[in-house]
């Protein structure tokens, strides 16, 4: 399972046999969620979330934004299209 960005001791995580639309799974001691990217625009939106609260997710949602077009890159470069 490849991580393809890491902050605030999460790793977010495309897996190589995963399938549409494209989407992250953030992974943290807290619990783990899984955000569509909406590619190549976003915003990302939250799918599912096990073990974060709001302010956390909140802050994820906006760390997920910030580099969006690094990880719509990463989703293609693994699966092809979004």
């Amino acid at each position: 399972m490849p991580t393809v960005f890491r902050f605030d001791g999460l790793r977010v995580v495309i897996y190589p046999n995963d399938h549409r639309p494209a989407h992250v799974h953030v992974k943290g001691a807290a619990g783990e969620a899984v955000f569509i990217l909406h590619c190549p625009d976003g915003p990302p939106a939250l799918r599912e979330s096990f073990g974060f609260n709001g302010p956390e997710l909140n802050k994820i949602e906006v760390e997920l934004g910030g580099v969006l077009v690094t990880l719509c890159a990463e989703w293609r470069t693994i699966h092809g299209r979004y």
